[in-house]
């Protein structure tokens, strides 16, 4: 068989652009903020992760400038050779008192943190435990790795997890994988109940907390800060594409941990690292949220606004106390649809299909910014009224 015949068997993108229903690569036309311009539409983003609504800041933007002048446009090389910029230095330093933690290390963007991080501390003996629900970057990090086994728990079930665990020799190398808010449904993971197995079965773990830092913890620290338990966390990853208006990716992890990585993971040493005016831009975000914790008050509140005026309108959705409030449409097609007209009423949401959810509980994830309205979100909701009453 020809090696592009999949490609040219591949039809189902086009068979939704025929319908005219196809959702994605929307170009913006405008920065990333509460209302943005796509295809010459004005409209009210309910799709990004732009948490703390720091993408748009002058400080941010400054910062990025600011860096530009000083280091040009980009570093030329790995970090392991001639990519380091005093400014990286600086910013894992912030990094690691931020998270509590004594070493840490970048990555150019949060999905190649996974990849670099699991392949690099997973060995061949080793064994991988991933939430179900999990992040793809971390289960293509996992496939990257040399690990004996890799094995799944279903989605926050502890008694499954404690099943997998139980089954695995005592004295072997174990990592539990989760993420810390999962991108889906916007629930946190049983961080308690994970550290109370790991220890029972002299497991390690990591916490992917793409989502949590800004959303959850002191001056949002994260998962593991908002259950008190960060000296419990063996490796916390975060990205910078979201809370830190960025682009970017970190793990924070004792220094001998943080080390070890800098020299055996191969998508650190052969990538070139953040670009100045990124690395810039992170370190700027970083010390927003350190100054300005009612940022992250904002974001929860009109969360919750959300969450009630959606509820009041009967909308079917996933109840929860982060700022990810996902709403079912379950039948793929009609995702579609709704997703269309949504759009066609002035507001961007993201749908989710299988195989990124299960069939028939297809939905619309929606994400909330600390700089949104409540007059935005009372016209969003009355969008999400009128399109739900027409399907």
């Amino acid at each position: 068989m020809d090696l592009f015949q999949k490609a040219y068997d591949f039809t189902d993108a086009e068979a939704a652009r025929q319908s005219g229903l196809y959702p994605y690569f929307h170009a913006l036309e405008t920065c990333q903020d509460t209302e943005v311009v796509m295809d010459g539409k004005r409209i009210i983003m309910l799709g990004s992760n732009n948490y703390m609504g720091l993408t748009s800041d002058p400080r941010t933007i400054a910062a990025a400038h600011s860096a530009l002048d000083q280091y040009g446009t980009g570093c030329s090389g790995s970090r392991f050779l001639n990519g380091t910029l005093k400014l990286h230095e600086q910013l894992e330093d912030e990094l690691a008192d931020f998270f509590h933690k004594d070493g840490a290390v970048t990555f150019s963007t949060g999905f190649q943190t996974n990849l670099g991080i699991i392949s690099a501390i997973v060995g061949r003996h080793d064994y991988i435990i991933n939430d179900n629900e999990n992040h793809a970057s971390i289960i293509d990090g996992s496939k990257l790795s040399y690990a004996k086994n890799t094995l799944k728990y279903a989605h926050s079930d502890m008694d499954d997890l404690e099943r997998v665990l139980s089954r695995l020799p005592l004295d072997a190398g174990k990592l539990i994988i989760t993420d810390g808010v999962f991108s889906m449904s916007g629930d946190l993971c049983k961080l308690p109940e994970i550290v109370d197995l790991a220890r029972k079965y002299n497991a390690r773990i990591m916490v992917d907390d793409a989502h949590g830092v800004g959303m959850v913890g002191d001056c949002g620290r994260g998962t593991a800060n908002h259950f008190g338990l960060e000296d419990e966390v063996d490796i916390i990853m975060t990205t910078f594409s979201k809370s830190l208006a960025s682009l970017g990716g970190c793990i924070v992890s004792n220094k001998q941990v943080v080390d070890f990585v800098r020299h055996k993971s191969r998508p650190f040493i052969f990538s070139a690292s953040i670009p100045p005016a990124n690395a810039a831009a992170a370190l700027c975000a970083l010390n927003i949220l350190k100054t300005e914790p009612q940022r992250q008050k904002a974001l929860i509140d009109i969360a919750n606004y959300m969450r009630a005026k959606l509820h009041e309108a009967n909308i079917p959705i996933v109840d929860g106390t982060t700022a990810i409030i996902p709403v079912f449409t379950y039948d793929m097609t009609r995702t579609f649809v709704i997703t269309k007209m949504l759009f066609e009423n002035g507001v961007y949401v993201n749908p989710v299909i299988p195989p990124a959810v299960p069939e028939e509980q297809c939905m619309l994830r929606t994400s909330y910014t600390a700089t949104h309205t409540k007059d935005q979100m009372d016209r969003a909701v009355a969008a999400f009224k009128k399109v739900f009453a027409e399907v």
